[in-house]
């Protein structure tokens, strides 16, 4: 077994969350919970399958981020496994929805740091068996940090 660590390739001002499912509904699903909640999200979505023919099924609504996903999860190439890249949205809103779509098992990341994807590869394949998100802390939050903090939330609408 072979340990790897693969960069994903995360656009400016886009969003990137990584997944696994286990069936190929997924594509249609995650592509349907999406634009369910959010008709301004621009997505694209790529997945990976597991077996049969073993392709990279593609879905989403802007070329650009349809075409970084696929060059993701090729590059990830662990069967299951998906890529949503997004943009003019951000992942909190979606998350819950996609954790209860029916066939996905497990989310690793939903983030706009950069990504490393940890990969163990066998003969008979690729898994995901982490993420490293973003850096390491650099210290504690002091009040002033506190108050940045609460601040940011209210200027962006999350907080009231």
């Amino acid at each position: 077994m072979e340990l790897k660590s693969v960069a994903a390739e995360i656009p400016e001002g886009a969003n990137v969350i990584i997944g696994h499912s286990h069936f190929i509904k997924t594509v249609e699903d995650l592509h349907e919970i999406l634009v369910g909640i959010s008709g301004s999200v621009k997505f694209g979505l790529a997945f990976c399958e597991a077996s049969g023919p073993c392709l990279i099924r593609v879905t989403g609504n802007d070329d650009r981020l349809q075409a970084i996903a696929t060059k993701n999860a090729q590059a990830i190439a662990a069967g299951h496994s998906f890529v949503i890249l997004m943009q003019q949205a951000f992942p909190v809103n979606f998350l819950n929805a996609i954790k209860q779509c029916q066939e996905v098992c497990t989310i690793y990341c939903a983030t706009a740091n950069p990504v490393e994807v940890i990969l163990a590869e066998t003969a008979q394949g690729r898994g995901i068996l982490g993420v490293i998100d973003g850096f390491s802390p650099k210290g504690v939050e002091t009040p002033e940090d506190v108050k940045h903090r609460k601040d940011f939330l209210r200027q962006i609408g999350y907080k009231l």
